[in-house]
């Protein structure tokens, strides 16, 4: 239960500093076409590094547990949340701003009440990816002894051959599938929300 507990919180503290970080990524770049490439061409680069790699580079860095785990999440977690922010705001219809400023909204006000709303379906959906790959990749992360199921499935692994040692992997993996599709459950929910009926 503890273990549960641990992985859920890693996993949403993590995708919310990404969201921060991806997001105003996504702000500062989408009007570039260059920007946007880099943007994504970056955090796609990350996703090509191999979660242990990753792990072992941070350990004399940044030492064991908690840092190299957040450190690795949120960076995991930026390529599904930049790309789409990049894309929502790509695809905010000119028109709709340009009749926003008409009325009187400066820059700030248009990107906060017409671009980020229309937008957010988008930013969800890349926020429900980089959760899903978030809870995978943080079993990895028992490794660098971090938080989570992955303690489970590492204790069991380490055991092969005893009778208890399958049982134990096997019931870490399915926790964390178990996990995952609720938390998806919980976006859908979300989503419908905060998402107006006329853009859904």
């Amino acid at each position: 239960m503890v273990d549960s507990y641990l992985h859920v919180s890693a996993v949403i503290q993590c995708l919310l500093l990404a969201t921060v970080i991806g997001v105003a990524v996504g702000i500062l770049v989408y009007r570039s076409p260059a920007g946007s490439a880099i943007a994504t061409a970056l955090s796609s680069t990350i996703l090509t590094i191999p979660s242990f790699a990753l792990l072992g580079l941070l350990i004399p860095v940044v030492g064991l547990g908690v840092p190299p785990t957040v450190i690795a999440l949120t960076l995991y977690s930026l390529l599904p949340i930049v790309r789409n922010t990049i894309v929502g705001l790509g695809a905010v219809d000119p028109a709709i701003t340009d009749a926003a400023k008409g009325i009187g909204m400066n820059r700030v006000l248009v990107l906060a009440r017409v671009e980020l709303p229309l937008a957010w379906p988008s930013i969800l959906t890349g926020m429900r990816v980089a959760t899903q790959m978030a809870m995978g990749i943080l079993a990895i992360a028992a490794y660098a002894k971090g938080p989570g199921l992955g303690n489970l499935i590492f204790s069991g692994l380490s055991r092969v051959g005893s009778p208890t040692a399958v049982p134990q992997a096997l019931t870490g993996t399915v926790l964390i599938v178990i996990l995952a599709l609720i938390l998806d459950g919980i976006y859908v929910v979300i989503g419908r929300l905060t998402t107006s009926k006329g853009i859904r």
